[in-house]
């Protein structure tokens, strides 16, 4: 049996003890939801003691000049289109797969290179090509090819005059992944102590690199952007036309950024942070979480049969009993302990999509009342193929924790923030106390797995800060930002600020909805995408959509 029996626990505020205690169900078997834009971020995992430490692994970008010109050898390559490798699961007519090389180092292309996945789906409308649009469904750790293959029918208008090109970014997917051993879990028979922890940390950081191989210290946004520059070469574009979803957003910005002068139409939905500190990201996050969960308790007040009633203030206050008396005293569902912190990952799930909320109202109801959590954690529990554990009969298949350390590993890349190496436990333990009561007001329940999130990259060396300098870069053309008012994972004030850090060249698009992104659940949205991808054609000033329209 997982987890650690109730009352066993080592100490510390009752998060701590949770989180030390929670496993997140199924966490090794987790896999990626098709379509759905994944989190630009995840929740740490594997803490404990006195003081809250997130899993983390730290990449050191190398220091890259943005020309454009890149190697001719690696931007003048060909590529040859074959058959997709996706296992069991098969992909659609007409997709095929290739692969390119680029650099492992841009600055020094002589230290070796990396073999990139792409997929394709050609035009398949009778009006005339406009080459190819790229899609990124977001992570970081998302892999393209999979989501394309899994579900291209969301862009069926799109591509009867473009391309459908999507691709596993560097050390994601099938482009030489990176790993850590199966886990992302420092060693569960470390002290509880918090110096136990923080070595406990270290070594699984050099069990990250000992399987993640020479691609882990050269991943991050800025070296993608450059390798999406040489895809966009090779497949014989003059300029990059481009649909980004969540962090896929970010990287969208940081290739206009570098290359303003080969950036296309590009649209980002889902809008990510450029600018701002780790701990203020979290913070900003967790008040955007508690945002979309007081928007579903209004709307489950207007269900019959809500188990919190019309009383919405009433019904917040019960969602957090809820997960402070699991924290205190789990559930057992089939085996596995249930706390506080796993009905937390749920209805951080089901938040990501209004067509999820009738399934949480009735996980809720289900717990509350019966206290059966299982609904609950089938929400928060991804859905697994036949011979996904093993990998079936796929000699190439990818690790199983490879989302969640290409996720740590780019954005620990991407942000030039860290915590001293050297400094104590104790110093740790005092600046976390420190955060407690902020994220706290911000949320009772998502304010403590965000405030784990500072740490994440603690001890690693400082990453880029191309990403946090980008301010109203010269020559970028107009795009199309949307932002939903109602996103729990990238809040609508990210939207406006990345839209005042690219200038001119953002017109926002604001969707008064909910769920994470916009594109796949709203009409206006998806017209107002295709109307620019297609037709050139974008309104200035910012736009609005009508929640549900």
């Amino acid at each position: 049996m997982r987890g650690t029996a109730p009352g066993s626990h080592p100490g510390g505020s009752p998060e701590e003890r949770a989180v030390y205690r929670s496993r997140r169900i199924r966490r090794i078997r987790r896999t990626r939801r098709p379509w759905r834009p994944w989190r630009h971020r995840g929740a740490a995992a594997g803490l404990a003691a006195a003081v809250v430490l997130a899993t983390g692994l730290g990449a050191a970008p190398s220091t890259l000049a943005a020309s454009g010109d890149g190697d001719e050898r690696f931007y003048g390559q060909g590529i040859r289109w074959g058959d997709c490798h996706e296992g069991r699961r098969g992909v659609p007519d007409g997709m095929r797969c290739g692969e390119i090389t680029v650099p492992l180092d841009y600055a020094d292309p002589a230290k070796g290179t990396v073999k990139l996945a792409l997929g394709r789906i050609p035009a398949t409308g009778p009006g005339k090509r406009l080459g190819s649009v790229f899609l990124n469904y977001g992570g970081p750790g998302g892999p393209g090819i999979e989501s394309l293959a899994a579900d291209p029918k969301p862009f069926a208008e799109l591509g009867k005059r473009y391309d459908l090109v999507t691709f596993d970014p560097r050390g994601v997917g099938r482009s030489e992944p990176v790993s850590c051993g199966g886990s992302l879990e420092p060693d569960p028979e470390a002290g509880t102590d918090a110096a136990s922890q923080l070595a406990a940390l270290r070594s699984l950081v050099r069990r990250c690199e000992l399987h993640s191989g020479p691609v882990l210290p050269y991943i991050g946004t800025v070296n993608v952007a450059r390798d999406l520059d040489v895809m966009r070469q090779v497949l014989g574009d003059e300029k990059l036309n481009y649909l980004g979803f969540s962090y896929g957003t970010r990287l969208g910005a940081v290739y206009a950024a570098q290359f303003p002068g080969k950036t296309g139409r590009m649209v980002l939905d889902g809008v990510d942070t450029l600018t701002e500190p780790l701990a203020e990201q979290a913070l900003i996050s967790a008040r955007g979480q508690q945002r979309a969960l007081d928007n579903f308790l209004a709307w489950c007040a207007h269900q019959p049969g809500c188990v919190y009633g019309t009383n919405t203030r009433t019904a917040k206050e019960k969602v957090n009993a809820l997960v402070a008396r699991l924290d205190e005293q789990p559930l057992v569902d089939g085996g596995w302990y249930v706390t506080g912190q796993d009905v937390v990952a749920a209805v951080a799930t089901a938040l990501y999509s209004p067509g999820l909320w009738p399934a949480l109202a009735d996980g809720l109801r289900r717990i509350e009342r019966d206290g059966d959590p299982s609904a609950l954690t089938e929400l928060a529990a991804e859905p697994v193929e036949p011979g996904d554990e093993d990998g079936g009969d796929d000699p190439d298949r990818v690790p199983a924790d490879n989302a969640d350390a290409a996720l740590t590993a780019v954005n620990c890349a991407d942000d030039p923030d860290r915590g001293e190496d050297k400094a104590t436990a104790a110093a740790i333990e005092k600046e976390i106390r420190g955060l407690s009561e902020e994220f706290r007001k911000a949320s009772k329940i998502f304010g403590p797995a965000q405030l784990m999130t500072v740490l994440s990259c603690y001890g690693r060396p400082a990453g880029t800060d191309f990403i946090r300098r980008i301010d109203r870069p010269a020559g970028v053309p107009r795009m199309l930002l949307v932002g939903t008012r109602g996103d729990p994972a990238t809040p609508y004030e990210w939207t406006e600020e990345t839209a005042r850090r690219l200038g001119g060249a953002a017109v926002v698009l604001d969707h008064k909805g909910e769920g994470h992104t916009g594109y796949a659940t709203s009409p206006c949205v998806r017209d107002f995408v295709h109307h620019f991808l297609v037709d050139g054609r974008l309104p200035g000033g910012t736009r609005s959509c009508p929640a549900g329209e």
